[in-house]
Formats: C-alpha cells, structure tokens, sequence
C-alpha cells in the first residue's frame, strides 16, 4: 500500500492557494489589460473564425479537388434553376405574406365595374414584407452567432440527426411524386401534411400521365446504372462520371428536338427570368410586424442546416462549427434581403446530389453559384425546355443512401434502448408534424431522455483493489473489496432536485441502514426510558416512604404503642420487615431477574440526550420492530427463563430486526461526488439531513471528490456550519477512507490474500 498523506478539501484548498496567488491576486486592472491584449496571433485566430475561406483556400487543390467540385457544382446549379428554396421556409415566408397582404386589401374596380385584384400591387407589397422578413431574420442569426447561441446544436445527437434526416428524405419524395407521376394533389401545409398529401396522390394515380411516367422511369435506370458503372470503375476513373449532369443536357435536347411538352404535354420548366433586382434598402416600418415570424425563420433555418451539417460530418469525419454556422447563414440571408430575396437554408435534396456527385468542398458550392448567376444572367433560356420529371427522378434516386438510414434501428436496439425511442420518435414526429414542428419535438423529447437518465442513475457500493488506490464497484468488479466499517456510496450522476429523494433511498438501500425506521426505534426506546426513570424515581419514593413507616412502627413496637399482623401489614401494600417468608422474597427476585430492559450505555445528559448501544442479533425472523414494540407496558420484556445461559441467548436476539445491517458494522459513510458538475438548494438540503440523522445513529459521514464549483455551491447554500465543517471533504476517496480508519483506531488498510480466481482474473 503506498502511504501518503491524507489531504482534505481544507488542505488541498491551501495548497492550491498558494499556486495561483498570484494570479487571482492580481489587481483588476491588468487582468483587463491581460485579456483585451491583442497579439498576432489572437488576431489572427479570430480573423480565421470569422473567415474560413482565408484557412482552407490557401490549402486547396486543383488537381485532387478541382474537377470533382466543377461537376459536382454544374449538377447542383442546374438543380436549382426550376425550384425554390427548402419548402418549409417557402412555406413560412409564404404565410407571412398571405397573412400581410391578402387578396382582399388590393382590389379594384376596372372599366366594366367588375372587381379584380391588383397582382402587381399585391405582389410588389408582398416582396417587401418578404424581403423585411429576411434580413430582420438574418440579422437574428447573426446576433446569436456572435453570443455563442450554436450550444444547442450539442444537443442534436446522431441518433436524432440521423432519424431526423431520413424522415426528410421521405418528405422531399413525396413532394417529388407529382412531378414523376404528372398529377396535380392539393397543396397542405401544417401537422399530417405529409400523409394528406401522399393520400391525394395515391388517389389520382389512376390519372397518370404515362409519358411523364416514362421519361421519369427512363432517368431513374440511367441514373442508376451510371452510378453502379461509377462503383464498378471507381479504381481506374480519376473523376466520376456525371451521370447527373449528362442525364440533364440529355434530356434538355430531346425534349427541345421533340417538343415534349407541346407534343405529348410533359411538364418542362418553362420560362426562367432573366437578369437581377437592383439592391434596396428593405421597408424597416414591417420589422414590428413580421419579427416573431423573422425568429422562427432563423431559429428553424438553423435548425435544419446544422442537422445536415451535422450528418454528413459524423459520415465524412470532419466538425462543424454551430455558432460559425449561424453567422454565415445569417449574412447570407441578411445580404439576400437587399436583393429581394427570401430566407434560404441547405437543401436535403441538393446536399445530397453534391456529395453523390464528388464534391468535396466549398468550392462546389462556389461552382453552384456561378451556374445559377451566369443562367439568371445570360443562360436561362436552354433550360427551359427540361422536364421537371428529370429533375424528380434526379432527387429520388440520390434519396437511397437516406433511406438506407432505417437499418440504424437493428444497432441501436442492441446497444442503446433510450437511443432507439429518441430515433424512432423523431422519425414519427418529423413525418407526422412536418420538419419544423417534428424537430422541435424531437429536441424536447432527447432533453426529457437526458433528465430522466439523470432522473433514474446507476447507483453503487465502491470497494478497494487491494494494492491500489482504486475503488471500484463491488457489483461488477470481482477484485474490489469493501473496507469492514466503512460505507462508500457513489452515484452515475449529478445529485439535483429531480433525484435527491432517490438518491436519499439508493443510500439507505446500499448501506443496509433504514435510517427513518432506526430514528424512530431510538426516539421510541428514549421515549421508554423516560418512563422507566419517572417509574424508577416513583418506585424509589414508595420504597423510602415504606422504610420511614417500617421504621416509625419499629419505634413504636419497641415503645409498646403498637402491633400490626402481617396479615394487616399486606392488606395495606406494605412489607414487614423481617417477618416476610422467603417465598415471597424469592418471588420478588425471580421477577427482577427475569426482566430484560434495553437502555443507553451512557447515562442521560441535561440535553436529553444518551449514546444507545443496540445489541448484536440473531435470527433476524424472530426479532423484529413490531416484536419490540409489543410491550404491555413500555418498558420490559418478561422472558420464559431466567437461566444465565437463555438470558444471554435471549440478550443476543434482541436487535433492530429487519432493519438490515447492524450499527455496529458501518461506523463511516463517504459519499463519492466526483461524478456531480453542480449541486441545487434541494440536494444540499438532502446532503444536510443526511449528515445528520446518520450522525443521530452515531455514523460519521464524509465527501470525497468535489469539483471546486460543487464546494462553492455549498458554501453558498450554507451547507457549512458548527457540525459539518470542510474537515469532512476530502480531495479523494482513498483519503476520506485513511481518515475514517485513523479516527476509528484502525492505521492502515486490511490486507487480502488473492485467491486463485481473482490472480487469474483480470477483469475491470
């Protein structure tokens, strides 16, 4: 055993004192001075943060990158050309607009006195209101990124994300359906949008538009089969072929060749505008009235970009930085709004055709970009002959490694139930409440997931290695031996408000001690030993009042005044002396001799207060709580014999019964907090009471592991006092246990002789 000495939480306090002195010493003004210092480096460092591009475009490379991201970003900027942006955002902005500027504040009055809305009115209002609406949002994303809001994207965990993601998948196909099918469903919006909308395609499905259905199934087998061409030619391709972006060039030339749309009424994407809004400052007067709308844009447009982030991340091993995330998105939709634009988030349909494609980085995204500028600008009309069916097919057939995702459930069932129920209620509720409301859900249902594992923790009984300075569960480690007299209780996590009653009954449990059974049996026993004394006391007046008349009719016997019968005497309760038979004193003794009283070792100070001495048990079945409480009178137990021998075998069985282990056997109790980052005013008023009903039943109580903000947290609660002083924290668990067996008179640890088992045992 390695000796050393025991330091507690005031020794270790000093020590640690000492070492940074002078730096919390220090005067005010040059730690200000110290932490607004800038330095090159730190200058740099938050230049970077702000900036990405200046690290990672130094570094990049034409030849390993350069090809896969042209392709992979012409593929994704033509996908963008006959849509929008993420649909539930089109959604909301849209219902913002609705909402501002409905049809029935732009009606007019022509020349025929008919009553029209003014679509140029209306939809000139509404730009404004959208345009508002994202950059106030914009401005929020930003403002949140700069005071570190990205923190609750820590609490996206990848069973959520990964649920999350593949419920998407299956909303960008259904939304994709009409497209393929050449139907016409109600457009829905709101909670079980998905399944009215799935529904209504399924009931036009008889009126399919078979060309459509042939041009959509044609893309899908090409794309297909130059993706499984591209797997097969992987090792010898130094670029993979883009099927995405052939498969689009294709099918813009027959239909233009064919007249696909005039000639058998496919769905093309028609006509594209050209050229860009001029900037302009947006109406500030709308702030008041759209920024509840302006937040749940940006708090859901994060949501969702840090989601998608965050999976194809954990697929490609690299992080994402949230708070970055938020001040990029929201400078992007901050410098759209200037240009008439609405509020933008990543696309599950377009991300994923850029990673299929071979994009590697932001220089894809980059590529986009320019695709969309140069056809906005100059290129818009050679697309508008492209079937919206291709470009269905497109988003359908990059879907497959989302849904892939479903095989997660198998994994998880056997490693982690919790982690399944967050993954298929996420998967339910994104499918049925739509992306935004299914994701918030999903994130309040995994924080009810963390308080209720924090709710309902592990907790254990440590014992010692023999050896070492460990201490290990004795549950499941077979090496682990418990120190005899000494209790150490640990829990698997912080102690707080939603568990310290728990944590209150795991310690009774563990350490054998009923404490509120063993307070009222002793509150119970010194309430009979009060009685017994006031009896006592009574019974010592009688006596004394007994021997002043034995000795005044002495005196008057012997003066000839008087003479009582024995017979007399007993009929008046008293006892004549020297004429009593020996029957009736041997009675007497019997009675006294054959009444067991369980008292206080000590005698009872002026505070009513006595150190009890609960005696060793026998067959914990024969003595219990109830038994002992089963005295006729309060005080006694008459037993069948008065023998030597069955009064110290009834002496033995009188114990505290069924409530467990014996006082004797535990005379400390540590309680390891290691595992606790902060304690609440519940749990140091549970840590409170803990120290001292034990301390009522004589068993010493220490802490051992607090973290520096746990002891402050206590201090401040004013869990310190008198009785319970630092000198009960120790800085570990093997100094509280050197103490508890110094102060109890032990001065090192039990040795142990290793059996066979445990030396070929090697398991922890």
């Amino acid at each position: 055993m390695v000796e050393r000495e025991v330091l507690d939480e005031q020794k270790l306090e000093e020590v640690s004192q000492r070492k940074t002195y002078s730096d919390t010493h220090r005067p005010i003004r040059e730690r200000i001075k110290g932490s607004i210092k800038c330095t090159v480096p730190r200058l740099k460092k938050t230049v970077v943060s702000f900036f990405p591009i200046l690290y990672w475009l130094p570094k990049y490379s034409i030849w390993d990158y350069g090809m896969p991201d042209l392709i992979s970003g012409i593929s994704v900027g033509i996908m963008h050309l006959p849509q929008g942006t993420f649909t539930v955002l089109s959604i909301m902005v849209g219902s913002v607009t609705e909402r501002l500027a409905p049809d029935e504040n732009f009606f007019k009055t022509n020349g025929t006195n008919v009553t029209e809305v003014d679509t140029d009115a209306r939809d000139s209002y509404r730009i404004q209101v959208a345009a508002a609406t994202t950059v106030l949002g914009g401005l929020i994303q930003v403002v949140l990124g700069l005071v570190k809001f990205g923190f609750v994207g820590t609490y996206l965990s990848e069973p959520l994300v990964r649920a999350y993601t593949t419920a998407a998948a299956a909303h960008a196909v259904v939304a994709q359906l009409k497209y393929m099918f050449g139907v016409s469903p109600t457009r829905f919006s709101g909670p079980l949008a998905l399944i009215y909308t799935l529904m209504d395609v399924c009931s036009q499905l008889p009126h399919t538009h078979l060309p459509t259905l042939v041009v959509s199934v044609v893309s899908m087998v090409l794309l297909i089969a130059m993706k499984e061409l591209n797997s097969f030619l992987n090792p010898k391709l130094p670029v993979p072929i883009p099927g995405e972006l052939i498969t689009i060039m294709v099918a813009t030339l027959i239909s233009s060749y064919t007249g696909l749309n005039s000639s058998y009424q496919i769905s093309v994407v028609g006509d594209i505008p050209s050229g860009l809004s001029s900037p302009q400052v947006p109406n500030v007067s709308l702030f008041g009235e759209v920024i509840s709308d302006a937040f749940a844009l940006a708090i859901v447009g994060y949501a969702i970009s840090i989601s998608l982030g965050k999976t194809f991340a954990l697929k490609h091993g690299y992080k994402v930085d949230s708070n970055q995330e938020l001040v990029a998105l929201g400078l992007s939709n901050t410098v759209g709004g200037f240009f008439q634009c609405y509020s933008v988030c990543p696309s599950m349909s377009r991300s994923l055709i850029q990673e299929t494609t071979g994009g590697k980085t932001q220089m894809a995204g980059v590529a986009s970009a320019l695709i969309v500028l140069v056809t906005i600008l100059k290129l818009g009309p050679l697309f508008q002959d492209l079937p919206k069916a291709v470009l269905s097919s497109i988003v359908f057939v990059n879907l497959k490694g989302m849904f892939k995702q479903h095989s997660d459930v198998v994994p998880l069932w056997r490693s982690s139930k919790i982690d399944l129920v967050v993954w298929i209620f996420t998967w339910v509720s994104t499918l049925l409440l739509n992306m935004d409301l299914g994701l918030a859900a999903s994130i309040i249902f995994a924080l009810l997931t963390v308080i209720f594992r924090t709710q309902m923790p592990t907790y254990s009984v440590l014992g010692n290695i023999p050896g070492t300075e460990l201490y290990l569960d004795i549950e499941t480690h077979r090496e682990a031996r418990e120190i005899p007299g000494i209790t150490i209780f640990r829990s698997s996590s912080t102690v707080y408000f939603a568990n310290a009653e728990l944590y209150l009954e795991a310690l009774k449990e563990k350490s054998g001690l009923d404490i509120s059974k063993m307070i009222i049996y002793k509150r119970r026993q010194e309430a009979k030993q009060k009685r017994r004394e006031k009896r006592a006391e009574r019974r010592a007046k009688r006596q004394a009042k007994r021997e002043e008349r034995r000795v005044q009719r002495a005196a008057k016997t012997q003066s000839g005044l008087m003479v009582f019968s024995v017979e007399e005497e007993v009929s008046h309760g008293g006892q004549w002396d020297g004429t009593c038979s020996d029957k009736e004193e041997q009675s007497w003794t019997k009675r006294e001799n054959g009444t067991v009283f369980v008292i206080p070792t000590t005698p009872r100070t002026p505070e009513g207060q006595s150190r009890w001495e609960y005696l060793k048990g026998g067959d914990q079945d024969c003595t219990s709580l109830g038994w002992m409480s089963e005295l006729q009178d309060g005080d006694t137990t008459t037993l069948g014999s008065s023998t030597e021998d069955t009064l110290s075998h009834d002496l033995e069985r009188v114990s505290l019964g069924s409530l467990g282990k014996w006082t004797w056997d535990i005379h400390s109790i540590i309680i390891d907090l290691s595992t606790a980052n902060f304690i609440d005013t519940v749990a140091i008023k549970t840590m409170k009471n803990i120290f001292k009903d034990f301390r009522e039943i004589d068993v010493d109580v220490y802490i051992a592991g607090c973290q520096a903000p746990v002891v402050d947290q206590l201090e401040f609660g004013n869990f310190f006092s008198e009785s319970v002083t630092k000198k009960h924290l120790f800085a570990t668990v093997h100094d509280a246990v050197i103490y508890c067996l110094n102060h109890r008179g032990a001065t090192s640890l039990p040795r142990y002789e290793p059996s066979a088992e445990s030396c070929a045992s090697t398991q922890f």
